[in-house]
């Protein structure tokens, strides 16, 4: 299940307000329009989006916005409940044999648990079925690489065009040096471009690149869970061992909880 992440909305805004609240406690509202330069924002805007469509083939150019909204969203799953499916799905294939999980896929929403239970019914090799879902993982990483790497680039790419205004603007300065009424204006590109490019490059385009690699990581570590959980209830293991060989996933502070609440129920159950 897919839920918003607010983090990333957050963060950009306040990032922004963060700059306009340090022009405005310097400069007010006036300082706040000698920020705004349209020459500056085509130089920049203009000349990122024409080395991306040069860097890059039109498919790619295409997923822009779904790669971005992704930066926006989270997929919420919780080890826990993935384990303790895991174990349900043992203790059943045990007791009634592993073609009686086929039902139980239909309430499964996630298609990769889907896919690796379905070829332990069909009586698929531990070893094949580690084969053919890892091979998933790894071609889900380099569709998700493929898509980041375009914000990655866009991080790289709008400094350099701010750069490229500032040289723009500096050269127009040094030619009108005559005519003090050009100085400001020209200056203004020069610094301003600057100014653009950096602060889309570290507040937008390379953090969230930065968030989509860590979800890819995140999603990765998910799913290898899934398959060791898969290849468990294939072999039969018990569902006590299985606990204990997906409990190594568990971070430190979720184990620590998950034994003080069965300490308390084993003692509650004692008395």
């Amino acid at each position: 299940m897919r839920k918003r992440d607010l983090l990333t909305p957050i963060g950009i805004t306040l990032g922004f307000i963060m700059i306009m609240l340090a022009i405005l406690s310097k400069g007010g509202i006036q300082g706040v329009r000698s920020f705004l330069d349209i020459a500056s924002i085509f130089v920049v805007i203009g000349g990122l989006a024409a080395s991306l469509l040069i860097n890059f083939k039109l498919d790619q150019i295409k997923l822009t916005g779904k790669v971005i909204k992704e930066a926006f969203t989270q997929k919420d799953q919780r080890i826990g409940e993935l384990i303790r499916m895991f174990i349900r799905l043992a203790d059943r294939a045990r007791r009634e044999g592993i073609l009686a999980l086929e039902n139980e896929m239909d309430e499964v929403d996630d298609a990769f648990i889907k896919k690796g239970v379905l070829l332990a019914v069909d009586g698929i090799e531990p070893d094949v079925i580690n084969d053919i879902m890892n091979a998933e993982i790894t071609a889900m990483e380099e569709r998700h690489y493929k898509g980041r790497v375009i914000l990655e680039k866009a991080g790289e790419y709008a400094p350099a065009w701010g750069m490229i205004g500032t040289l723009v603007g500096l050269v127009l300065m040094l030619n009108n040096l005559t005519d003090p009424a050009t100085l400001g204006p020209n200056m203004a590109v020069a610094l301003l471009t600057t100014l653009y490019g950096t602060v889309l490059a570290n507040l937008v385009f390379t953090p969230m690149a930065s968030k989509l690699a860590a979800k890819t990581e995140d999603e990765m570590f998910i799913k290898q869970i899934i398959v060791e959980g898969v290849i468990g209830v294939q072999s039969g293991q018990n569902p006590r061992i299985l606990e204990e060989k997906l409990g190594a996933f568990l971070p430190t502070d979720v184990k620590e909880e998950t034994e003080e609440e069965e300490f308390a129920g084993e003692s509650v159950h004692e008395t």
